[in-house]
């Protein structure tokens, strides 16, 4: 699903990954942070594809917004189970979006 976000300026955190074999909880735990995000002042919304290569792309209303989802507790122990068991690789891009437009039928 392609998120709803407001006129920009807003803020984009892409996450990029390459994953280990196997599930270890992943994707319950992936469900779990979506959950907690959504909960977040500031969230505006996420959009996230798999294949080789995984990409998520959480978008922002502010960078605050962003240092306090990093911080949240239950963030951070994904975060630190993804060093550990779920990532051989990934890279974190926080950017902020100043034009968007698009398409739909």
């Amino acid at each position: 699903m392609i998120a709803k976000t407001p006129e920009p300026p807003y803020y984009a955190v892409i996450f990029t990954s390459l994953r280990t074999d196997g599930d270890n909880d992943y994707n319950m735990t992936a469900d779990r942070m979506v959950e907690l995000a959504e909960l977040q002042e500031g969230y505006l919304g996420i959009e996230s594809a798999r294949n080789e290569i995984g990409i998520t792309v959480s978008y922002w209303k502010d960078l605050e917004a962003i240092k306090k989802w990093k911080k949240q507790v239950d963030h951070t122990e994904a975060r630190e189970k993804g060093r550990i068991t779920w990532y051989k690789k990934f890279k974190v891009r926080i950017s902020k979006v100043e034009r968007d437009y698009g398409f739909q039928l």
